[in-house]
């Protein structure tokens, strides 16, 4: 660990500030109320408040370095105790020559006793600044090891989560290839190449929380129409987007369950023609993405929250932390699902 004057200039600059309006605030002392000359009260502000500031700054590495630990207080107390009288002995010493130097007058043995109290208390000033510092940072580097797993956990379960959609889409589009297959072969063959750049598309997206809103409804387009070989006429598809939200930010493979969603309970459940409706626009700092279909609510019994809504419930509220940014409506012959992604 570097110094933290090293570190942080900024620190450095406080450091030195404050040692010096210090020094400016002794000099006022002296001068004023205790009748010391200006060369006298320059020379002491000096010594005092420059000299033993750095000195002082090299306290940080005797208590970085030390082979004692805080759990056994009578021992640090006492290096503690030695560190500061070899520092006052350096201080007081290079002391004597600065002030001699600057005020050839100065009775220096009157003043001892009292800069030997000062050169303690300096000291102790200077352990309690830089341990405050030490335990400041330590308290910094375990919140970052804290986020930093906090965004493991959160990556390792947005990946589960991103699992569960691409297995569940497999099993469903493979046994359909099978019921093609029979009957339906150039059908079958045509669904084989759709599923190959579909999947293609998600392990190459694999890693990513989120893509551009064109890529993810690009990534739609190919599901649907895996989807479209297997319904034909019965599936449509209406796409409604505005160019300014293109490269807005959305989670990867978030509309994959929205759509799915809306062909198991709107398509597959009526021998009616069913319209699915994408439209995304830009509201303030948020993408509004809505997927709206029909369904015939006497076929479906249960309709509920399936596992891709959830999904999408969970994932959005891990990477956003806002459980609020789906919203379901559902009027009994259309079902809505509105996505509010933040843009910030």
């Amino acid at each position: 660990m570097k110094h933290p004057f090293i570190h942080s200039r900024l620190l450095l600059l406080y450091y030195v500030l404050f040692w010096g309006c210090v020094g400016v605030l002794n000099y006022l002392i002296l001068t004023v109320s205790q009748d010391f000359s200006s060369t006298r009260a320059i020379a002491d502000s000096l010594s005092t408040f420059v000299l033993y500031p750095l000195l002082g700054s090299s306290v940080w590495f005797i208590i970085k370095y030390s082979s004692i630990g805080t759990g056994n207080r009578a021992k640090l107390l006492l290096y503690h105790l030695l560190i500061a009288t070899v520092y006052n002995l350096i201080w007081i010493t290079l002391s004597l020559v600065i002030q001699k130097n600057i005020d050839v007058g100065m009775d220096f043995g009157s003043m001892l006793m009292s800069k030997v109290l000062i050169g303690y208390i300096l000291y102790g000033a200077h352990v309690l600044f830089f341990y405050t510092l030490i335990y400041y940072s330590r308290i910094r580097e375990n919140e970052k090891k804290e986020t930093e797993l906090r965004m493991l956990v959160r990556d390792a379960e947005l990946n589960a989560l991103k699992s569960q959609i691409n297995p569940h889409f497999l099993f469903n589009s493979l046994n359909s290839i099978s019921s093609l297959t029979m009957i339906q072969p150039e059908k079958a063959q045509e669904m084989v190449v759709k599923l190959s750049q579909f999947m293609r598309y998600s392990l190459q997206h694999r890693q990513e929380d989120k893509t551009k809103l064109k890529d993810e409804i690009n990534n739609s387009k190919l599901y649907l129409d895996i989807e479209k070989v297997r319904f034909g006429d019965k599936l449509n598809v209406n796409i409604n987007t505005s160019s300014e939200c293109d490269d807005k930010q959305i989670p990867d493979m978030i509309l994959q369950p929205l759509l799915e969603n809306a062909i198991k309970y709107g398509v597959y459940e009526t021998t009616e023609p069913v319209t699915i409706n994408i439209d995304a626009k830009c509201v303030d700092n948020f993408l509004v993405v809505e997927v709206r279909n029909d369904y015939d609510a006497k076929l479906i019994s249960n309709k509920g929250e399936g596992i891709g809504l959830k999904n999408i419930r969970q994932r959005l509220e891990l990477i956003y932390n806002n459980p609020y940014l789906m919203q379901i409506e559902d009027n009994k012959t259309s079902f809505l699902v509105r996505l509010n992604i933040p843009q910030n």
